[in-house]
C-alpha cells in the first residue's frame, strides 16, 4: 500500500510517498501546478505501483479552497480520489506531535501522508457535476450580494451628503424610480434646476404612473431648500455607484434564474418546506453534497458549525456555550436565514420558536435552536426524498 501526502500551494505542490511500513519511497519532491507536474506525480506513483487504484494507493491533501481544485480533479480522473483533510484538523494533529513551532511545506507533506496512514480515512468522492456547478453559482451570488451591500452603504452615504432630505420624502431611496432619477440628476441643485415636467415624466415612466406632476413639484421645492453639499465629485461618485448597483442587480437576477433551473433539475424536496426559496435550497444542496457522508443529523450540524461548544474540567462546567462557527459558513448562513423564513410560514416551527422564547432565551439563541430543528428536517428529506408534510 502506498501513502501519498501532498501540501498544496498556488504554483507548486510538495509531495511525499511512503509504504504501509512507514518506509520512505520518495522523499519530499516538488511538482509544478501544471500538466507536466501532475504527470510527474503520476509517473512517480506508477514507478512503485504499476496500476494505482484506491485499493493500493491512498492520496491525502489539505482542503485549500480553489488552489486544490485542479490537482483533485486530476487525481479523480486517473482513478485516485484523494482524501481531503480539514486544515484545522491537520494543524491540531501536527501540533500534538511536537512542541516546536515549526511548519514547512516539506514537513506538512510528510505529516499528511503519515496522518492518512494512521487514521484510516476514506477518500473524498466529491459531488456530481451539477452540484459542483450549483456550488459555484451560489457562492458567486453570495459574493455579488455582498458587493452590492457595500455599494448600498456608499449610496446612502453619498445621498446624505448630496440630498439628505430625500430620505424622508420618499419611502425607498433605493427603488428603481429614485435610482433612475438620481442617475440623471445626482444632487439637490441638479433637481432644483430641472423643469418640473421633465422630472414628472422621468418619475412617471419608472414608477408606472405612481409619481405625478404634483409629486415632481414638491420634490423640486424640497431640493431648492436642501442643505445638501454641491460637489461635482460626489455627484459623479453617486452616479457611478448607482450604475454598479444596477449592474449587480441585473447579474444577480440572471444567476438566480440559473440557480432555479439547477434546483428544479435536482428534483429536491426541500422546496416543499414553506419559507425555503430556490436560493436557500440551492446553497443547502451544494454545500452538503452527498447527504450520506453524514451518519446523523448531529454530524451535519457540526459540519454547518451550528453545534455548541462544550467545556468541562473537574468540577467546572461552562454554562456559556456558543456556536463553534466552524465548517461551511455558506451552509450556516443559509440554514439560519431559512430558519427565520420557515418560522414565519410554518406553524410547527413558529410554535417551536415561541416555546424557546418563552423559556427566556435571547432571540438569536432561540433561532439557533430553530435552525437545528431545520437541520434534522433537511437531513430526513435529503436522505429519504420525501415531501415535507406541514402541520395542519
Amino acid at each position: 500500500m502506498l501513502y501519498v501526502g501532498i501540501d498544496v500551494a498556488k504554483r507548486k505542490h510538495d509531495c511525499f510517498i511512503m509504504d504501509e511500513h512507514g518506509e520512505t519511497l520518495e522523499d519530499v519532491f516538488t511538482i509544478q501546478n501544471s500538466r507536466e507536474g501532475f504527470e510527474e506525480l503520476r509517473n512517480r506513483i506508477e514507478s512503485h505501483v504499476p496500476c494505482p487504484s484506491p485499493g493500493n494507493t491512498i492520496v491525502g491533501l489539505e482542503a485549500t479552497g480553489h488552489y486544490s481544485d485542479n490537482i483533485v480533479g486530476f487525481l479523480r480522473k486517473i482513478g485516485l480520489p484523494p482524501i481531503v483533510l480539514n486544515p484545522l484538523r491537520v494543524s491540531l494533529c501536527q501540533k500534538s506531535q511536537s512542541l516546536r513551532k515549526t511548519r514547512t511545506d516539506k514537513i506538512a507533506a510528510r505529516f499528511i501522508a503519515k496522518m492518512v496512514m494512521a487514521e484510516g480515512l476514506e477518500p473524498h468522492l466529491g459531488q456530481s457535476y451539477h452540484r459542483d456547478e450549483l456550488k459555484s453559482l451560489t457562492r458567486y451570488r453570495q459574493r455579488m450580494v455582498k458587493a452590492r451591500s457595500t455599494l448600498k452603504v456608499s449610496y446612502d452615504r453619498l445621498l446624505t451628503i448630496c440630498f439628505p432630505e430625500l430620505e424622508g420624502f420618499v419611502g425607498d431611496t433605493l427603488g428603481a424610480t429614485m435610482k433612475k432619477l438620481l442617475l440623471e440628476f445626482p444632487s439637490a441643485r441638479a433637481i432644483a434646476g430641472c423643469h418640473a415636467t421633465r422630472l414628472a415624466n422621468l418619475a412617471a415612466g419608472h414608477s408606472r404612473g405612481r409619481y405625478k406632476k404634483e409629486w415632481a413639484v414638491r420634490l423640486k421645492e424640497l431640493a431648492k431648500g436642501s442643505i445638501g453639499t454641491h460637489s461635482p465629485a460626489k455627484a459623479f461618485e453617486l452616479q457611478q455607484t448607482i450604475r454598479q448597483i444596477m449592474y449587480l442587480d441585473r447579474d444577480i437576477e440572471m444567476v438566480e434564474k440559473d440557480i432555479e433551473a439547477y434546483v428544479m433539475m435536482s428534483g429536491t424536496t426541500l422546496t416543499t418546506i414553506r419559507g425555503i426559496s430556490y436560493t436557500f435550497a440551492a446553497i443547502i444542496i451544494a454545500e452538503i453534497g452527498d447527504i450520506f457522508r453524514f451518519g446523523s443529523p448531529g454530524k451535519l450540524q457540526a459540519f454547518a458549525g451550528l453545534e455548541p461548544t462544550r467545556y468541562q474540567s473537574g468540577q467546572y462546567a461552562s454554562n456559556k456555550d456558543v456556536m463553534v462557527k466552524r465548517g461551511s459558513k455558506y451552509l450556516r448562513w443559509a440554514l439560519v436565514m431559512a430558519a427565520r423564513s420557515v418560522s414565519q410560514h410554518d406553524s410547527a416551527f413558529r410554535e417551536y420558536l415561541g416555546s424557546k422564547l418563552a423559556e427566556g432565551k435571547h432571540y438569536n439563541c432561540a433561532m439557533g435552536h430553530v435552525a437545528k430543528k431545520l437541520i434534522r428536517l433537511v437531513y430526513h428529506l435529503m436522505a429519504t426524498g420525501e415531501d415535507y408534510q406541514a402541520k395542519a
